[in-house]
């Protein structure tokens, strides 16, 4: 019998969680062998001993890269302590002009999205790691110590908390009149929106080794999509959170527990009535949201996330050996493969008209085209890693890095015959075309129009 090819998990990226499972079977001595091992893991940046070299370093930007979009920086502003460099799930929340964000020392605040001036702040003194999740008036936060908050947006006053048993490093999300939270020990709750009480549980066993995350749950048309370890995906009704149906995307394999890790930890993405999701150590697989059926799957790692355009016409993902891949929907067939950032430590990617942006481990945003998956661009927003995707309004992006540096940048073409270059800090371009020349620059490119953008100065890969 062949022998299982052996995973190699980033330490600096992946930090690895010993599941409930565990402490059932494992002898004391090992276990606390263990707990050291996955306390040291997200503190070493390229492996566990001193001087050890990473086997993957990460992929050297490209100096002769030929801008074709200048990035202008709106504003830029520091909120708090951001994630304190740990990977957790904290990510703006936009709606009514403004930015909510949240960091790992309880604080919350509202900012304004023209100008990143904080309209309201709190201190709720919590470890914040999820969210928030903007819902009308209502913010939902979770705290990697259980709890699970409930604030007003218009002002930041609490309406509810509850402590929950698990740790949150989900999105806490607010659908109809529950608040649903995914947490750690594989446990899914049902949290009355009015006060927070629990209308229902649901609890799978934990592996014995899970990636240190969690994928956030989902609104369906008629109930709740949620990814959890094991590559297990469930489609929950809201009343009582039975299973409408679960199923196995991908079953773990491999000789160890290492191997054998198969998580869900980017959120699933839904269209109509297919639901798209990604597995770590597993594959890519679009699912027919009514019957639970897997419609195709294709092998694909990815915990970053993915995303679709507004029409379900075109994926685009993260794989977890960060290139960047644009697939079809209707059987997951690739269109380009973008290989340039190679363990660059992605973010998944976001849609910005014609683009596509994600962040990386050195805190560079980077513009991609959406057609043919050229990277057009990349500007450094932050001395610390970029851990959530970026979010968009308006054809603004807003990025959000785990030193607690929030920002908001713009895209521009850059006019022919310039000679604008990423700058090496964040901040605008160094030049920049006049007038005349952006507009007709802008004609020329069209970055709305994925037919009008130039040939790859980066080119992807083909697919094979």
């Amino acid at each position: 019998m062949p022998r299982s090819r052996p995973v190699f998990i980033p330490s600096s990226r992946l930090p690895i969680h010993a599941g409930a499972t565990a402490g059932t079977w494992l002898p004391a001595m090992l276990r606390a062998i263990l707990a050291a091992l996955l306390i040291a893991l997200p503190l070493s940046g390229c492996g566990m001993f001193r001087g050890e070299r990473d086997p993957n370093p990460p992929t050297q930007l490209p100096r002769d890269l030929s801008p074709q979009v200048s990035i202008q920086t709106l504003w830029k502003t520091r909120f708090g302590q951001g994630s304190e460099t740990r990977a957790l799930a904290l990510t703006p929340a936009l709606g009514g002009g403004r930015v909510y964000v949240a960091d790992a020392r309880g604080r919350v605040a509202a900012l304004g999205a023209a100008d990143g001036r904080v309209q309201w702040e709190r201190q709720l003194g919590l470890p914040f790691s999820g969210g928030p999740d903007l819902a009308g008036d209502l913010l939902a936060l979770g705290a990697s110590s259980g709890e699970v908050l409930l604030l007003a947006a218009r002002d930041g006053a609490e309406r509810w908390r509850t402590r929950l048993a698990g740790e949150v490093l989900s999105v806490p999300r607010v659908i109809g009149d529950l608040v649903v939270v995914h947490t750690t020990d594989n446990s899914i709750y049902g949290l009355e929106v009015s006060d927070g009480s629990e209308r229902w549980r649901l609890t799978h066993t934990p592996p014995v080794l899970t990636l240190h995350g969690s994928a956030s749950p989902v609104a369906g048309p008629d109930g709740i999509l949620v990814g959890i370890s094991g590559g297990r995906l469930l489609y929950l009704e809201p009343e009582q959170g039975a299973p409408l149906w679960e199923l196995v995307i991908t079953p773990p394999s491999g000789r160890s527990e290492l191997e054998r890790i198969v998580d869900i930890n980017a959120d699933p993405v839904l269209v109509g009535t297919t639901a798209y999701v990604a597995v770590f150590n597993g594959d890519l697989a679009a699912v027919d949201l009514v019957t639970g059926t897997v419609l195709w799957r294709r092998q694909l790692s990815s915990h970053a996330g993915l995303v679709t355009d507004a029409e379900g016409s075109t994926l685009y993902i993260s794989d977890a050996e960060d290139h960047l891949w644009s697939a079809d929907p209707a059987d997951g067939a690739g269109r380009w493969k973008q290989e340039s950032l190679r363990h660059r430590r992605l973010t998944g990617p976001a849609i910005v008209g014609n683009l596509l942006v994600v962040g990386d481990l050195d805190g560079y945003a980077h513009w991609l085209a959406r057609r043919d998956g050229q990277l057009l661009g990349f500007e450094r927003v932050a001395r610390s890693p970029i851990g959530a995707t970026p979010v968009v309004a308006d054809g603004v992006v807003f990025i959000y890095a785990r030193d607690g540096t929030l920002a908001a940048l713009r895209a521009n073409p850059v006019a022919s015959g310039t000679a604008a270059r990423p700058t090496t800090d964040a901040g605008a371009a160094t030049t920049a075309p006049d007038a005349a020349g952006h507009a007709a620059e802008a004609a020329r490119l069209d970055l709305l129009d994925p037919t009008l953008v130039p040939p790859p100065a980066t080119a992807p890969a083909a697919v094979d």
